[in-house]
């Protein structure tokens, strides 16, 4: 089959350092292609050269004829003086017998991405800048395309978003690339994962959970590579395989062989002893809003609300764009007050407060200095480290940490800001939006460290991968001016949501350029499916452990072992039953 695009030994620099080094790659009709790697990598000047935005220095680009491809880069302009409806529907040329079926698909394009009400009227010039990338995303999507490009189209989406953008993926059937550090996004949506180092392209089969296991398998046949991130690869690994098995579709034997590559991997945290360690530092009183209402702007976010937040607590807070998650971190955090009732802090608590503002510092100190102004070394939970290796961690290695703060990007100053947090050994950590602007690298790394952190933790976050991640607990802001604890975490949000928007009219279907895929509602019937058998899953493999230790303690009596052989033979095969009845069922949660 022909591919829509083909890279031949591609090579492309800015200034003395490669970026693209003599790249051969292929994207083929239908593939859903996740592409990952440090930032500053390249991962962007990739998409630019394969969809054309930039021309290669050397090597040969070719597209099929006639291919219909929209790119959606960080780099994408809206026509100055424009609307809405100009950005999104002149491109498409439409009769005016066909525009109503046009601006309907639009509307639920735009409703999908969470912009409804700006209305199609509204000009782009008065809009934040995360709303024009927006509808420049509608604009993409209403078409009809062979291939569609994506630069980070999950930043500004809330979780609800990334979700609605993910079915639609899914369900239009066309060829797409995109570049995201949303480790769930990237699992559900795409077949194969492309990871842009040292100027090569790596190319591996499958989703998030399967290039892990790949990295993991590389490190360890690897000599070279250092040990630290091998096990951080293989901690990684752990968490997927026993905290979300369907998160991959690879055969039996890949799944062994995942499962013997982490047999030897604690769990990532021990929540006991995290909890009890909490508790001598804390005390019994962290957070606690007492009776408050507060507002933003004339919109009421609570009414009345009590909310404790004792030690140890791990919380994510979700909602949709505007439900007021940032004003309530503010509120938690002492940086306002509350219309109504009060609230108390722990004696205890040294608090500390990620916004997503970045903190000016002066721009000609250098990176090491601004983290060792904090303190010199630093204790979190069980590790102790030095300035520098904080830093290291954080993506700033020995030759970047005397970088002057002026000369550093977006990104790697929200990571200076993180490292400065964390040497300050808080116990209560509000993160907003913490992984804006971080690649998946410095996700691990920073989870790595929460893994082991004994305080309190309130995340505000889209990223649902880290929020599942990090915590054990998920609240929610619905609108009704109350803080709602979601037992089944957000998939139970998502539901809900869902439900308090079923009157509203189904988008319309993006025409299919394939056979007809699993719909997004087969695709959640089988994620249920799913949760069912690794429920039974869990309670046989419970009993098999049971019925294990029982045959041991039965050694010298003959017709009890007989008895319980018998029941193990059984529970082992209606395991054996039910896993691989889990396997098919994956094909169609995928």
């Amino acid at each position: 089959m022909t591919n829509l695009v083909n890279l031949e030994n591609v090579s492309k620099s800015f200034g003395v350092r490669p970026l693209l080094d003599r790249v051969s790659l292929g994207v083929g009709r239908g593939d859903r292609i996740g592409v990952v790697g440090l930032n500053g990598g390249g991962k962007t000047t990739l998409l630019e050269v394969l969809a054309g935005v930039e021309p290669a220095d050397d090597g040969r680009v070719s597209r099929v004829r006639d291919l219909r491809m929209a790119v959606v880069t960080q780099r994408t302009e809206l026509a100055p003086g424009s609307t809405v409806r100009n950005a999104v529907l002149d491109p498409l040329g439409i009769t005016a017998e066909h525009e109503w079926a046009a601006d309907a698909r639009a509307r639920s394009i735009l409703d999908g991405l969470g912009i409804t009400a700006l209305g199609m009227d509204s000009p782009v010039d008065t809009m934040s800048g995360g709303e024009r990338r927006r509808v420049a995303l509608a604009a993409a999507l209403v078409r009809e395309l062979d291939l569609v490009v994506l630069d980070e189209p999950t930043n500004h989406l809330d979780v609800e978003g990334v979700r609605w953008l993910a079915d639609h993926l899914l369900d239009r059937g066309s060829a797409l690339v995109v570049v995201t550090h949303d480790r769930w996004f990237l699992d559900t949506v795409c077949t194969r994962t492309w990871e842009v180092v040292g100027g090569r392209v790596e190319q591996y089969e499958g989703g998030y959970a399967d290039w892990v296991y790949a990295r993991a398998e590389r490190a360890r046949l690897a000599d070279t590579l250092e040990e630290k991130r091998q096990n951080l690869a293989r901690k990684e690994l752990a968490w997927l395989r026993r905290g979300a098995p369907a998160r991959t579709s690879k055969p039996r034997y890949r799944i062994e062989a995942a499962e013997a590559l982490i047999s030897d991997v604690p769990p990532p945290r021990d929540n006991v002893e995290l909890l009890a360690f909490a508790k001598r530092r804390l005390g019994r009183t962290v957070i606690e809003l007492e009776d408050v209402s507060v507002k933003a702007g004339d919109k009421g976010i609570l009414d009345h609300e009590t909310w404790r937040i004792g030690p140890g607590d791990r919380v994510g807070l979700v909602g949709v764009n505007g439900s007021g998650k940032t004003t309530v971190l503010r509120l938690l955090a002492g940086a306002s007050e509350p219309l109504t009732g009060k609230r108390i802090q722990g004696q205890t608590v040294r608090l500390a407060h990620l916004t997503q503002e970045l903190h000016e510092l002066p721009p000609q100190q250098r990176v090491l200095e601004a983290v060792e102004e904090i303190a010199r070394r630093v204790t979190l939970g069980k590790q102790e480290m030095s300035a520098s290796q904080l830093a290291e961690r954080f993506g700033f290695p020995a030759n970047r940490q005397w970088t002057p703060i002026g000369d550093l990007s977006g990104g790697e100053r929200r990571r200076l800001q993180l490292a400065r947090l964390l040497m300050a050994e808080p116990n209560v950590l509000l993160l907003d939006e913490p992984t804006n602007d971080l690649d998946i690298d410095t996700l691990q790394q920073l989870e790595d460290l929460l893994d082991s952190w004994p305080g309190t933790i309130v995340v505000v976050s889209h990223d649902r991968y880290l929020v599942e991640r990090v915590c054990d607990r998920v609240v929610a802001l619905f609108g009704d001016g109350k803080v709602a604890h979601l037992v089944g975490g957000i998939e139970e949000y998502l539901t809900r949501r869902a439900a308090t928007l079923a009157t509203v009219v189904p988008p319309v279907k993006p025409v299919r350029d394939e056979p007809a895929k699993a719909s997004a509602a087969d695709r959640r019937a089988a994620q249920k499916e799913l949760a069912r058998l690794e429920r039974q899953i869990e309670t046989l493999a419970k009993k098999e452990t049971r019925l294990h230790d029982a045959l041991a303690e039965a050694a010298t009596d003959a017709a009890r072992l007989l008895e319980l052989d018998a029941e193990l033979r059984s529970v082992v095969a209606s395991k054996d039953e039910l896993e691989q009845k889990w396997l098919e069922v994956a094909d169609t949660a995928e």
